[in-house]
C-alpha cells in the first residue's frame, strides 16, 4: 500500500467525482481543524504566521502552473471571479470579438456573453465532432476583429484535453490573447504558462488540487497586469497595505492587485495542505497514477457494454473519463452505482468519471465491479 493511502482512509466511498468536489486529504482535514482551534483559543495572535502560510500557497501555486514568480499569483475566490477580472479588465470596442468553445461550463461561456451590451460578440465554436478541436478554434481566431482565445484546458464533460502549446504559441504569433480556464487540469495534468504561452490562467482549488471551496488562483502574465482595468478596490490590494493612515495610495505592482479585501485564510491553510500532498508525491506520479485509473475504469466499461463519449487522445490525457450505454438511461445507472458505494456524476447525458491518483487496486476494482453490475438490463 503507498504510503499516502492513509490521507485518504476515511474516505467511505470510491470517489470518482474529482471533477465536481474533492475529497480532502486528512492533512488538510487536520490543518483547517488546527487553524479553527488556535483561532478559537488564541484569535488572531498569530496572524503573521498565517501570513506564513499564504506566501507558501503562493510559492506552491507557482510551481504548479509554471508561473515565474509568485508574485504573478492571484489568490481568488473562484475561477468566475479570476475570469471575470479579465473579461471586465480589458479595453474592449464594439466589434470585437472573443472565441470560446460551444460545449464550455457555464463560467467559461457567461463571462464573455456578459460582454456583448458593449458589443463585444462571443463565438462558440462546435468541439464535440471536431477531429481538430485546435484547428477549429483557430480558424475562428483568424478573424481579423478577435482579441482573445478563451478555453478550458480540459473540458468538464467528456475529458476533451485541448493542446495548449500549439493554441498559444499561435496567439502569440499573431497577436491574440490567451485565457485558460484549467479548473480541470490543474492538480490532474501538467500545467506550465510559460511554455504554453498562456497569458491569463484561472482554477479552483477544490477539485483536483484537493482543497476547500472559496480558494482558487489567478495567474496574470507579468507584462498584462496593468492592461487589466480594476473594478474591485480595497486595503489588501494596496501596495502600502499596512499604513492605514495614509491618505495617498497605489495599488500594488504585484498580483495583490487583484485581491480587494482580506484572505481567506481557512482556505488558505486547507489548500497548501493539500498542494503539500501534492508535492510530496510529485506531478508526474500524480499524473501517471490519475492515467492507470481512468485507463482500468476504462477498459472494465467497455468490457461491461459502456462506451467512451471520446477516445482519449494518447498524447493529451485527461483525468475524465464519460460513458454512455447502448440502452441509456445514465441517470438511473447512476444513482445505482452510489447505491453501490461508487460516487461519480451525470453531465451532458453521460456517466462522467474522474478519479483521482489515492486511489488503490482495492477501490478501482469496487469501480469496475459496480459498472459492470449497473450495465445488465
Amino acid at each position: 500500500m503507498s504510503w499516502w493511502a492513509e490521507e485518504f482512509a476515511d474516505l467511505e466511498v470510491v470517489h470518482l467525482n474529482h471533477a465536481a468536489v474533492a475529497p480532502w486529504p486528512r492533512r488538510t482535514a487536520q490543518a483547517v481543524a488546527r487553524f479553527a482551534a488556535e483561532n478559537a483559543r488564541r484569535g488572531s495572535l498569530a496572524y503573521r504566521e498565517w501570513l506564513a502560510v499564504e506566501a507558501r500557497l503562493r510559492a506552491r501555486l507557482a510551481r504548479l502552473v509554471g508561473a515565474p514568480d509568485p508574485a504573478d499569483i492571484a489568490l481568488v475566490k473562484n475561477t468566475s471571479e479570476a475570469l471575470s477580472f479579465v473579461a471586465w479588465g480589458l479595453d474592449w470596442r464594439p466589434g470585437d470579438r472573443v472565441v470560446t468553445a460551444r460545449e464550455e461550463f457555464p463560467s467559461n461561456r457567461v463571462v464573455w456573453q456578459s460582454l456583448a451590451r458593449l458589443g463585444v460578440e462571443t463565438v462558440l465554436v462546435p468541439l464535440a465532432e471536431a477531429v481538430d478541436p485546435e484547428a477549429a478554434l483557430l480558424a475562428a481566431a483568424a478573424h481579423p476583429r478577435v482579441r482573445l482565445l478563451a478555453v478550458s484546458a480540459v473540458q468538464y464533460a467528456d475529458g476533451l484535453r485541448l493542446d495548449l502549446g500549439r493554441l498559444g504559441a499561435w496567439c502569440r504569433a499573431h497577436g491574440r490573447l490567451f485565457c485558460v480556464d484549467a479548473i480541470q487540469a490543474v492538480g490532474a495534468v501538467a500545467v506550465d504558462v510559460v511554455r504554453d504561452d498562456i497569458d491569463f490562467l484561472a482554477a479552483d482549488g477544490h477539485k483536483w488540487m484537493l482543497g476547500p471551496e472559496g480558494i482558487g488562483v489567478f495567474y496574470c502574465r507579468a507584462a498584462l497586469r496593468e492592461a487589466l482595468a480594476l473594478h474591485e478596490y480595497g486595503w489588501h490590494m494596496l501596495a502600502r497595505r499596512d499604513d492605514f493612515e495614509a491618505l495617498a495610495w497605489e495599488v500594488a505592482a504585484d498580483a495583490t492587485r487583484f485581491e480587494c479585501g482580506s484572505p481567506n485564510m481557512v482556505g488558505i491553510h486547507g489548500l497548501e495542505a493539500s498542494l503539500s500532498l501534492l508535492e510530496a508525491v510529485g506531478m508526474a506520479e500524480v499524473e501517471r497514477r490519475i492515467q492507470e485509473a481512468v485507463a482500468v475504469l476504462c477498459e472494465g466499461a467497455r468490457q461491461a457494454g459502456w462506451r467512451p463519449v471520446r477516445v482519449p487522445r494518447p498524447d493529451l490525457p485527461s483525468g475524465i473519463l464519460a460513458l454512455r450505454h447502448p440502452r441509456g438511461d445514465e441517470a438511473a445507472r447512476l444513482q445505482a452505482l452510489r447505491a453501490r458505494g461508487v460516487f461519480a456524476a451525470h453531465r451532458a447525458g453521460a456517466l462522467r468519471l474522474s478519479p483521482h491518483f489515492h486511489l488503490d487496486e482495492a477501490r478501482l476494482g469496487r469501480a469496475v465491479a459496480a459498472l459492470e453490475a449497473t450495465a445488465r438490463p
